[in-house]
């Protein structure tokens, strides 16, 4: 038709894949995960979010991934691996909320999507999809990034296995209350900086820019509440809200985790009065 034209370039959205591992960048595994997902899904962005959470801390990758996943684009496919449990009998799942795709072993790492999300939630059992053989140690490489890499190509989440609703969670940003004035919780997470991110919510604690507080983490108790790193002293320990939405300790010019002795999960204790 005269005065039509037609864009034969117009290309679909290149699928993405994000890998969130305690794996380091010292050894091979990452870049051979990488591979894999190549050799299965060429067309796929891959986007480390980090390869430094602490060995083995199921907790810590949780809220890592939970604080991570929102900020790119529908359909992205989210790769944990933070898998204490490799080769027993913990199975890998695939979960689906939020119009995102999570692949992940079942020990706990999903816990804060799947409080934040309505989820289906998938056990992997279509072999089929693995490389072979599986080896006893690396499901990262034969299970996780082949299946993420199929995900992402486009075989429905259907086909990878049934639907379970008893996938593990794990309590870890909970905060109980423990006196009239005082509330309990944990450390989730200590940055590269060596600031102490809890699981007291800021916005439940908003007191805090009014009123005397006290928080207990290690031996010491921080009662400084500051807006910003800059407005404390230098080597003074400080309270603020952080990006994440949680309640930090910080130490300016310093690191409060080396300082306080601490690391995640240890307890903290904030009384308000």
């Amino acid at each position: 038709m005269a005065g039509v034209r037609y864009d034969h370039h117009i290309s679909m959205p290149r699928p993405i894949i994000t890998l969130t591992t305690d794996f380091g960048l010292q050894d091979h595994f990452v870049g051979v995960m990488k591979g894999v997902i190549r050799g299965i899904a060429p067309a796929a962005d891959i986007i480390d979010i980090t390869h430094e959470v602490s060995v083995f801390e199921v907790n810590e990758g949780a809220f890592v991934v939970a604080q991570a996943y929102r900020h790119f684009p529908k359909n992205t496919v989210h790769l944990v691996v933070v898998d204490p449990g490799v080769g027993s009998a913990r199975r890998p799942i695939l979960a689906q909320g939020g119009g995102y795709r999570f692949v992940a072993p079942d020990n706990g790492v999903l816990s804060m999507v799947l409080a934040s999300e309505k989820c289906v939630v998938r056990e992997i059992t279509a072999s089929r999809y693995f490389l072979k053989p599986v080896s006893s140690t690396f499901h990262g490489r034969d299970i996780f990034a082949p299946v993420a890499a199929h995900l992402a190509k486009g075989v429905p989440a259907s086909r990878f296995g049934r639907k379970i609703e008893d996938a593990l969670r794990i309590r870890l940003a909970e905060v109980h209350r423990v006196g009239k004035r005082t509330w309990a919780g944990a450390i989730l997470k200590i940055d590269r900086f060596g600031n102490l991110i809890t699981s007291l919510p800021a916005a439940d604690f908003s007191a805090l820019a009014q009123r005397p507080f006290e928080l207990a983490v290690g031996l010491e108790k921080v009662t400084r509440r500051v807006s910003n790193y800059t407005e404390a002293a230098g080597g003074e320990l400080f309270v603020l809200e952080g990006s994440a939405g949680y309640l930090e300790v910080g130490l300016n010019q310093g690191n409060a985790a080396k300082t306080l002795g601490v690391g995640v999960g240890a307890p903290v204790e904030l009384t308000i009065w």
